[in-house]
């Protein structure tokens, strides 16, 4: 079993942007820790508005700034949302290749569409129509990371010509692709797109089992057909992570935290009514928390054997990783540390005891499964450099045109800009010489 870390960048108001400042310095010292101990993963959300609840509407950036703390671990962009409308898709293709250069390709690009009506009215998307959305937006994008040139497109939410999307990922064809999945249909979407389920239901490991089952009969079926140019197989869900010798104490630290992150993503997708500037989540939170089930995590919570015993449930059900939430609400720096280090001490050797040799079998009994979707994938046609019409500059447009002017000439500095192209043929002289 592998194991990931998730981070909202959650802050209960009143927050300010030196409080914020510390989360995030906190989180990269939680992070570059979590790679010396041997943690698998880090996966980075991206949210709009969404006060306090989520304040990671720029993970690529972070994602940046992590790749040059950390050494082995994987850095999960999960998810980019993916409708134009807030994310071109040669933009994500350059972020994502990009983040692969800086990171030595130890980038997994994880997709999703937004759910809340603060982000998608935000950015005039279409409810209704972000699935379609995130579909051509995915699946051009992966294009734009694999060929040289894109072709061009012209589509139903995003048009553009032939370009040459650079840089281009270290990781070929690119980096391994997931959806975020909240629900039975999305995991079986995941699965029929050649995708890793990327699962945020919190379920318990008798629920989880029945969806891994399904989704690894999809992906050995004919009903995977690749969205990409790869077949990512792979099952991860989240769940709730404190540790501690004594069980009250890992409750104490964890269970409130928990309950916000429970309680403020309610809030966002399905009862909050939110004022843009005035947010009031972690005050409503605390009125409510006694009336919150308090579930303790479903096992997450607890001493290093009643932890292992959770994760183990979902190992013996095939889930590939479990992906740790610790930053909720008001989380103590210290505590989420202590918990990492206890847990990596603890629990994380035996539950990896024999990780490589369960990913050489799952990978020598799904090869010719994924060969076969592969060979089903219906691949966009390139575009041969006879065919390209060449873009030419808005100086040459004007010169051809008889309206050019250079200002350029007045910048100063070091650097003397060409004029004209020194290639030209001259111009022959009007009074006859050569």
């Amino acid at each position: 079993m592998q194991f990931g870390l998730f981070y909202e960048h959650q802050s209960p108001a009143p927050f300010t942007a030196e409080k914020d400042h510390q989360i995030f310095q906190n989180a990269l010292a939680e992070l570059e820790l979590a790679d010396q101990l041997g943690y698998d993963y880090a996966w980075l959300v991206e949210h709009h508005f969404l006060e306090e609840y989520s304040h990671s509407s720029a993970p690529e950036v972070f994602l940046g700034a992590l790749s040059q703390r950390t050494k082995r671990m994987r850095l999960g962009h999960g998810i980019c949302v993916m409708p134009p409308a807030i994310n071109h898709p040669a933009r994500v293709a350059e972020r994502i290749a990009t983040l692969d250069l800086l990171s030595g390709g130890r980038i997994d690009w994880g997709t999703g569409e937004s759910g809340t009506a603060l982000e998608l009215e935000g950015f005039g998307v279409d409810v209704d129509r972000k699935k379609d959305m995130w579909r051509e937006a995915t699946e051009q994008c992966a294009n734009m990371l694999t060929m040289t040139p894109y072709p061009g497109y012209e589509g139903e939410f995003f048009s553009m010509p032939t370009r040459n999307i650079v840089p281009k990922p270290l990781q070929k064809p690119h980096p391994p692709l997931w959806v975020a999945c909240s629900r039975r249909d999305t995991i079986l979407h995941a699965a029929r797109n050649g995708m890793g389920a990327l699962v945020f239901g919190f379920a318990a490991p008798e629920q989880a089992g029945k969806w891994v089952q399904e989704y690894y009969d999809i992906i050995k079926s004919d009903e995977c057909v690749p969205i990409g140019h790869a077949v990512n197989a792979n099952f991860a869900i989240v769940t709730a992570l404190s540790v501690h010798e004594d069980e009250e104490e890992a409750v104490r630290r964890g269970s409130q935290g928990f309950k916000f992150f429970g309680y403020s993503l309610g809030y966002y997708s399905s009862f909050g009514s939110t004022k843009p500037g005035d947010s009031r989540v972690w005050e409503t939170f605390l009125k409510a928390e006694d009336k919150i089930e308090d579930n303790h995590g479903n096992g997450g919570i607890g001493t290093p054997d009643q932890v292992y015993e959770h994760c183990k449930g979902y190992a013996d059900v095939g889930v590939d990783q479990i992906i740790f939430v610790q930053q909720t609400g008001p989380a103590n720096h210290d505590h989420i540390t202590e918990s990492l280090e206890l847990f990596a001490k603890t629990a994380m050797p035996r539950l990896k005891a024999d990780e490589v040799e369960r990913q050489a079998k799952k990978q020598a009994e799904l090869a010719p499964y994924i060969e076969a979707a592969l060979a089903r994938k219906k691949k966009m046609t390139p575009i041969a450099i006879d065919e390209i019409e060449p873009v030419t500059s808005f100086g040459q447009r004007k010169k051809d045109a008889g309206a050019y002017v250079n200002f350029r000439s007045d910048r100063g500095g070091g650097v003397a800009v060409v004029p004209d192209d020194p290639l030209a043929p001259v111009a022959r002289d009007p009074a006859g010489a050569e």
